[in-house]
């Protein structure tokens, strides 16, 4: 087998380091180009060093570079050469916070992946562009959502999920110079064996919500009977890495969703279960909630962003059909939320009052 180079974008972050921590396990003789941001070489220098430890490894090379930048920001001479290398690229890096400033947003979900787009389509060696998307371009769409389908008339809830279509529909038009895979993850939880994450974002703000009112009876939040689509990290890991490597996965979009998603009032109860022991006794309207998340005070004081409310009452169903039938031959599949929501709450519980997991919401 021809010596394979992947290039990452988004080291040293949670995801892109699972997976290029999965490749070096079964393919201990390829070489890892990692795109790091400035701000992050330190973190990154750190997992670089701890996923080569002890282990036989091709090249690990950190390289300093910015997706907003022309280019990436690289020199034209190692450009060239990885030009001439780098047979798989993974784009990773993306501002994935939901409550991201427009301008910000607009810079590294779209300007950075209009660069890395341009990047990627002079390597010569190209094999495979794996690009991590959300299922959420689907916006406020209703229904049933395909795997095929993109562009329909959506509006957006946030800056977050119009600039990762925006950016989709920029990697859409590279699929026909470069085999594509188009990765689109539901909400991401922390892993369904150990529970482990490396941020309380997303559902973990619900986890924070009920830590200040866990004392009180336990309302729920609305009465709509919408889905919520919840995967753990370590289906997202194992899927992508079979889909990035199979022929299959060549010029395909992918749901990696929970194709039987959990009503988001019963997902909220067994979270609440899990983290306080009390289930929800009484609804207090969305309205109200989220009215009392617009006071930016009360918002401080409960850490908890009001964007998050929107998925607990979206009307949407991600089909996973190309998914399920290219993850079959592997025997990969999303585990039940109910049986692994345990640990995800019993990790929380553990790492809520350290620092580095936290997300500040201001």
């Amino acid at each position: 087998m021809a010596k394979r180079t992947y290039f990452f974008t988004g080291f040293p972050g949670f995801l892109a380091t699972r997976i290029i921590d999965r490749l070096i396990a079964e393919e201990p003789g390829s070489d890892f180009e990692l795109l790091v941001h400035p701000s992050a070489m330190e973190s990154a220098r750190l997992r670089a060093e701890q996923l080569s430890e002890g282990r036989k490894t091709g090249r690990l090379r950190l390289i300093e570079g910015d997706i907003t930048k022309p280019g990436l920001g690289l020199a034209s001479a190692l450009s060239d050469e990885l030009h001439e290398t780098v047979t798989r690229v993974f784009h990773l890096a993306a501002v994935y916070d939901l409550a991201v400033p427009e301008a910000l947003a607009q810079s590294v979900n779209v300007t950075g992946t209009r660069n890395v787009n341009a990047w990627v389509l002079q390597c010569r060696q190209i094999r495979r562009y794996v690009y991590f998307s959300t299922a959420y371009v689907s916006g406020d769409r209703k229904g049933k959502v395909l795997e095929t389908e993109l562009a329909c008339g959506q509006g957006f809830k946030n800056h977050y999920e119009r600039t990762k279509y925006d950016a989709e529909v920029l990697v859409q038009y590279a699929r026909d110079r470069v085999p594509t895979t188009i990765i689109r993850p539901g909400i991401v939880l922390g892993d369904s064996n150990t529970g482990e994450t490396e941020k309380f974002d997303g559902p973990y703000f619900i986890m924070r919500f009920l830590d200040k009112f866990s004392r009180f009876p336990i309302p729920y939040i609305g009465r709509g009977k919408a889905t919520i689509n919840l995967v753990p990290v370590d289906y997202i890991v194992d899927a992508t890495c079979w889909l990035a490597r199979h022929p299959s996965g060549a010029d395909q979009v992918y749901h990696l969703a929970d194709p039987s998603p959990y009503l988001a009032r019963d997902a909220f109860r067994l979270i609440s279960e899990s983290l306080s022991g009390k289930k929800p006794r009484f609804t207090v309207p969305k309205s109200s909630i989220y009215l009392m998340l617009s006071v930016p005070a009360f918002r401080k004081w409960v850490q908890v962003e009001r964007e998050t409310l929107d998925y607990f009452h979206l009307e949407s169903d991600f089909d996973c059909t190309h998914a399920l039938r290219d993850l079959e031959p592997a025997g990969i599949w999303c585990p039940d939320f109910a049986d692994y929501i345990p640990r995800a709450v019993d990790y929380y519980k553990q790492h809520r009052n350290d620092p580095r997991k936290r997300i500040p919401v201001e």
